[in-house]
């Protein structure tokens, strides 16, 4: 578990992260979302005992990362992927990660595997590496101790739709056996895919958090008919503000039960009637407008 409490950093005059607050629980991923420079790598950097903080407490396992009897084995860590020794070959970088772990070769043996990271792969230098090989020999570190806890910063950057699929398969098993993710992205279409659990930062501050299914929760409602044509007039007539839906029929904002009338009033069979989710993209853009960068031509 990754427990967070009124977490702050301050540089001088500026405010970098502001009194945050969250919760990773075992067996389920996290998705730390927010705009470039709105607080994520920082509040991770001071979880893992990399960045002092101002005020405020981090705990990973019930203690702060620092007091872990053994913090390599008991977290794993991936902050920056490209921060990796050019001249060394895979297989050495993952070595010293292993040592640090406590754990012997063989397991060195396992995460590459894990990460389908081929043994001629393993033995050239890092130098060498691609962006997405740079990303599954960081995850392959962060494994390597078989840890409780993983701590991502972007892990999928640089990976190609088939390894992003991958990556979401690994996860998932991960968190199925019990652990506990937490994971910053930019794909906010993975994120929604693979988290359970939403936390999103703007300008420092939490400005949404929960369930994926609480925070993509709409106030609108998605219906449809066989009749289409026929129920969209019904709206329109009946005043109510309705939008075609991409899949078929439409989204509708109102609840069930005066749709239920309308249907009822005009005789319109209906054939779905579901609260509308909204997409992850459209509520991180609603909740980080203020942190929008506008580019001008």
């Amino acid at each position: 578990m990754i427990q967070i409490e009124n977490l702050t950093k301050r540089y001088g005059r500026f405010t970098a992260v502001d009194g945050i607050s969250l919760t990773a629980e075992p067996g389920r991923i996290t998705g730390f979302l927010g705009p470039n420079g709105a607080g994520k790598s920082t509040a991770m950097r001071m979880l893992v005992g990399l960045t002092p903080p101002t005020s405020g407490t981090a705990t990973v396992l019930g203690r702060r990362y620092v007091d872990l009897t053994n913090p390599a084995a008991q977290v794993g860590t991936m902050l920056d992927a490209s921060a990796q020794h050019a001249g060394r070959t895979g297989r050495e970088v993952l070595t010293l990660a292993a040592m640090m772990a406590g754990v012997g070769r063989a397991e060195v043996d396992r995460a590459l595997e894990r990460v389908a990271l081929t043994p001629a792969e393993a033995d050239r230098r890092v130098g060498r590496y691609s962006l997405g090989m740079r990303q599954r020999l960081g995850l392959a570190g962060a494994l390597v101790g078989d840890p409780e806890v993983l701590v991502l910063d972007e892990p999928a950057n640089g990976l190609d739709p088939a390894g992003i699929r991958w990556m979401r398969s690994l996860l998932q098993e991960f968190a199925d056996e019990g652990g506990t993710v937490l994971l910053s992205s930019h794909l906010l279409h993975e994120v929604e895919q693979v988290a359970d659990d939403l936390v999103v930062i703007g300008r420092g501050r939490i400005v949404a958090r929960g369930t994926k299914e609480e925070l993509l929760r709409s106030s609108s409602t998605l219906v449809d008919s066989p009749e289409r044509a026929r129920l969209g007039q019904a709206l329109a007539r009946a005043g109510l503000p309705a939008e075609a839906h991409p899949t078929g029929g439409f989204l509708v904002e109102a609840g069930p039960e005066p749709l239920a009338r309308l249907a009822l009033a005009e005789q319109l069979p209906l054939t779905e009637v579901r609260p509308g989710d909204q997409r992850l993209e459209e509520l991180f853009l609603s909740l980080t407008a203020d942190d929008a960068r506008e580019h001008s031509a």
